[in-house]
């Protein structure tokens, strides 16, 4: 092995390695929440977030995920389905069942113009905190259709 190579491999071991700490830690300090407030829902959906968001209210998401937005006239489920899962263009992603951090992540960074689409930055901008976090325990509660690459070739 080429020391090139010994030290790409080393760089993503190191990455990989952060990364878990990362998540080690952001589940210590919810475990710590948890115990301080018995009330907490740690890890269920609806349930404060890696985002640093409020707990997400499904019935609330549902609400707003049918809500024309003001920037482009169209709601989310115009766009991704009722369920998240059936979307008007193939380009488009399925909503439904995905990972709410993921969603409320997403969501965040088209809000912040850190992540761009014609459609979604403008949509996303008005979005308040409590709106990502209600959008993504809705979308995140439905039935999902995802499917990972396992046994893939």
């Amino acid at each position: 092995m080429t020391k090139a190579t010994h030290a790409l491999r080393l760089s993503i071991a190191l990455f990989a390695a952060m990364g878990l700490a990362a998540c080690t830690q952001s589940e210590v300090e919810s475990s710590d929440k948890s115990a301080a407030d018995p009330g907490h829902a740690s890890g269920e959906h609806g349930s404060s977030s890696s985002a640093g968001l409020p707990a997400g209210r499904v019935a609330a998401g549902e609400h707003l995920a049918a809500a024309k937005g003001k920037a482009t006239g169209q709601s989310c489920i115009d766009c991704h389905g009722a369920d998240g899962n059936n979307p008007i263009d193939p380009t488009y992603p399925k909503l439904g069942g995905q990972y709410g951090d993921y969603l409320a992540h997403a969501l965040q960074a088209y809000r912040a113009s850190t992540r761009d689409h014609m459609l979604m930055t403008p949509q996303a901008q008005k979005l308040s905190d409590q709106d990502i976090a209600d959008l993504a325990a809705y979308f995140g509660s439905r039935p999902s259709q995802l499917r990972d690459l396992h046994g893939v070739d």
